[in-house]
């Protein structure tokens, strides 16, 4: 099968290009030199294109788009999360279906559901909120709708996959921030780090992709995770742990650290400083709200079943290391 990826020099793309690659024949969006020479690594052919220069050429002879680009940041202007989120899966759904793509697999996010609230045991039946106050959580939202209102049944199969926090070997952000924030003494837990949560191992991530390119239907969204809860401070006591760290105890209060994060953020804006608050209110309520999903939807229509545990996830995490 042919397949053409955006994102793909990022960490979900690499792990999805891994898992393709010796099965399908794996085209790649890539923006640079840079970027190319990432793509040709992992197994795939690089196209020079960017999400706006992406034209339907690209994607000629192309079954199915995978498109994991995104703008991924706890902190920026909401034009460039609407320029990319936004505008940019718009422009990739147009080439899309103008080259005659039949299939078009959007990467999303649990993060298209919540402005701050607690998220337990929901499952894709769970409305979208009016409005969010975290900008990629809103654009993220709009661009899920555009992939859906494209589906055209039996032409153009466009679906929504939603992992939630996905982890695993290959990530240099989350876990090198946390890494950074415990080495420069800044680590904080929110509520004590009680707040339950569901997690995507990247292996599992991928496995979810691999049967959604003939699984699923077009028009969905399917929530995809490890099927296991764990508490906030557990996991990532053990991410740390897999990186020979070892999580302090400091702690902030919830409503405490979102009055922080109000006023960082007030004068960040204010001075027009582009450098990330050292707390925004995103991340807060990120790490202080459960967030509990059930994919009972992805194990009857994908047949989804996790391959890899969040312990071993955490075995394989320590062998890859991070210093």
């Amino acid at each position: 099968m042919k397949i053409f990826i955006t994102g793909a020099s990022g960490f979900v793309g690499r792990g999805l290009m891994a898992r393709l690659r010796d099965q399908h024949e794996l085209f790649a969006m890539a923006r640079s030199k840079n970027s190319a020479q990432k793509v040709r690594e992992i197994g795939g052919e690089a196209v020079l294109c960017d999400l706006n220069s992406v034209d339907p050429v690209h994607l000629q002879g192309i079954e199915v788009v995978i498109h994991a680009a995104a703008y991924v940041k706890p902190w920026g202007k909401y034009k460039y999360f609407w320029e990319v989120n936004v505008e940019g899966t718009r422009r990739v759904l147009e080439a899309a279906r103008e080259a005659g793509v039949k299939r078009f697999i959007h990467v999303s996010t649990e993060s298209v559901l919540f402005r701050g609230q607690d998220l337990n045991d929901v499952d894709e039946t769970y409305p979208y909120p009016s409005r969010s106050p975290f900008p990629y959580s809103e654009t993220k939202k709009e661009a899920e709708k555009l992939v859906l209102a494209a589906n055209v049944p039996g032409k153009f199969d466009a679906l929504s996959l939603r992992p939630r926090f996905v982890w695993g070997p290959g990530d240099t952000t989350i876990l090198e921030n946390l890494c950074q924030l415990v080495d420069k003494r800044k680590f904080r837990w929110i509520n004590k780090g009680k707040a339950l949560t569901s997690t995507c191992y990247i292996e599992n991530f991928a496995l979810a992709t691999e049967l959604a390119l003939n699984k699923g239907r077009g028009g969905e969204v399917y929530f995809i995770t490890d099927d296991e809860i764990v508490t906030v401070r557990s996991f990532i006591s053990q991410m740390l742990k897999s990186a020979g760290r070892k999580a302090p105890h400091k702690n902030l209060e919830y409503g405490f650290a979102t009055v922080a994060a109000w006023g960082i953020e007030g004068i960040w804006r204010v001075l027009g400083i582009k450098k990330k608050p050292p707390i925004t209110r995103f991340s807060v309520a990120a790490i202080a709200c459960n967030c509990t999903i059930r994919i009972d939807k992805a194990k009857e229509e994908l047949g989804y079943q996790p391959e890899v545990s969040i312990a071993r996830g955490m075995e394989q995490l320590k062998e890859w290391g991070v210093q």
